[in-house]
This record gives C-alpha cells, sequence and structure tokens, in this order.
C-alpha cells in the first residue's frame, strides 16, 4: 500500500476506531498515571497520530508524546492536539524493540499494532514495559471474529482464509500472531508481572459507513484470494454479492477488536 493509501485508510477509519474504543480501560490506565509529573508516552507504530487525538484529551497533563513509525510520510501528519501536549516524532523500524525508546516511559501504548506482530516480539514488548515499569494500553486489535448482514453462505469461509492470511504475515516484527495476538500480549504481560484487563472494542459499521466497508471488504477478498487462489471465482462471486449490499445501502459489518489495558501493582 502506497503512503498515500496508507494515510488515507488510516484518516478513513479513525471515526470506527474512536467509536469502538474501550471507555473504561481508558479510564482504568489514565488512573493508573502519576499526575504529579509530566506525563512520558512511547507510541509504537503512530501512523498519523491517531493515538495522541483520541488519549491526549483523556490522559492526565502535561504530556510529552514519542510517536514512532518507520514511514515518514505518515509521521509527517502527526500534529500537536494541545499546549499541554508536547509532541516529537522518531522514524524507526520497530522489528527490534530498543530499549532505550521505553526508558523512564510511564505509558506504551500502539492501536491496531499488535495482530501484526509475532508472540516473540510480544514477550520482548513485555519484557522492555516492565524493565521501564510503564503502564501498557493497546486498542483495536483484531480478534479473528466479524459479522456481515444481510449474510453470504460464503462469509465465514472467507473470514477464515483471511485469518489465515494474516498469520501468514511478516512486516518485519516475524511471523504475526494474528487473532491470537491479544491472548498472546495478555500471557506475556502477566507473565512479566502485570495486571492485565481487556475489553471489545468492535468495529460496528452501518450502512452509511459504505466506503470504509468497501475497502474493508476488498481488503478481506484480496487476502482470501492471495491465501487461496484455486478459489478465486468463489471469492469473486462472494466480492460481487457483498459490495452490492454495501452499494444499495443495505450491508451491517461487525469486526471484532480488543483492547488490553496493563499495569504493574503499586
Amino acid at each position: 500500500m502506497s503512503a498515500d493509501s496508507l494515510s488515507s485508510w488510516l484518516a478513513l477509519r479513525e471515526p470506527a476506531d474512536s467509536a469502538a474504543r474501550s471507555v473504561a480501560l481508558t479510564r482504568a490506565i489514565a488512573a493508573a498515571l502519576p499526575c504529579d509529573r509530566p506525563l512520558r508516552i512511547l507510541d509504537l507504530g503512530g501512523g498519523t497520530g491517531s493515538n495522541v487525538r483520541y488519549l491526549s484529551s483523556r490522559l492526565p497533563i502535561p504530556q510529552h508524546w514519542l510517536v514512532v513509525d518507520r514511514d515518514p510520510d505518515l509521521l509527517a501528519e502527526v500534529c500537536r492536539p494541545s499546549a499541554d501536549c508536547h509532541v516529537d516524532t522518531l522514524r524507526r523500524n520497530l522489528g527490534p524493540l530498543d530499549e532505550a525508546l521505553f526508558a523512564g516511559r510511564h505509558l506504551v501504548t500502539s492501536s491496531a499494532l499488535l495482530d501484526l506482530v509475532s508472540d516473540e516480539w510480544l514477550r520482548a514488548l513485555a519484557e522492555r514495559c516492565g524493565t521501564s515499569r510503564s503502564a501498557a494500553l493497546f486498542a483495536l486489535n483484531y480478534n479473528g471474529r466479524s459479522r456481515c448482514t444481510p449474510a453470504e453462505a460464503e462469509d465465514d469461509a472467507i473470514r477464515d482464509l483471511m485469518n489465515r492470511h494474516q498469520r501468514t504475515n511478516d512486516k518485519g516484527f516475524g511471523p504475526a500472531a494474528g487473532p491470537d495476538a491479544v491472548d498472546c500480549a495478555e500471557h506475556r504481560f502477566v507473565a512479566a508481572g502485570y495486571q492485565v484487563r481487556r475489553e471489545a472494542s468492535d468495529w460496528i459499521l452501518r450502512p452509511e459507513q459504505h466506503e470504509l466497508q468497501r475497502r474493508l471488504i476488498d481488503g478481506w477478498a484480496q487476502a482470501a484470494e492471495e491465501i487461496a487462489p484455486e478459489q478465486t471465482t468463489m471469492i469473486h462471486d462472494w466480492l460481487a454479492r457483498r459490495l452490492a449490499h454495501v452499494e444499495t445501502g443495505r450491508s451491517h459489518v461487525v469486526v471484532g477488536h480488543d483492547d488490553l489495558a496493563a499495569w504493574l501493582p503499586v
């Protein structure tokens, strides 16, 4: 995906992300953070800064963010949301997790990242957070579940192919944990001594969100075809019918996500 295309996708999904995130976990993390000093926050894979925009008004102030991403074009779109929120950006490949990034951080956070990384990467993440005694909040991690209305007979098969495709991905973090990511992260953070809570943060997409639905469904079909090219005819037939529901304003889509919060006992 080109930088322009990725930027437009991130902008398109941001309202759905904000509506889906767990308010309860955000409040729990806010309560666990110090309020007598500037917060030092590390945002991993931060893209254009949607996590900053969501959390900055919901956490104690003042804040000093470091937003890390490998794409300089996305980082160029990160802006400072308020006078109480200072934001720095860093272009960095997050495959190897540099301990120096975590030093002195009160909070380590990400959005829509964990399902793209490996279990081994999550082990290293929990260890880095534990060493710095950082709290953690990881939002909008895909959990392998989805539901479309009106239903089509092939919906489950397409979802299963897409989940298989995600588990074959390696974006520089090792083989992706995919739909198992939140389970893996919970296990790794508990092993590192953290208290962990998780909450559902499902996308609930209405018919008027037709462009987001269209791009999502196109992506599912592309992933399914890449993992099972012998089923191309079935996939294309399914895609045509699913998109017809979108175009006629009848399509509702639920995509399962989980938010995970973790903090060390006092």
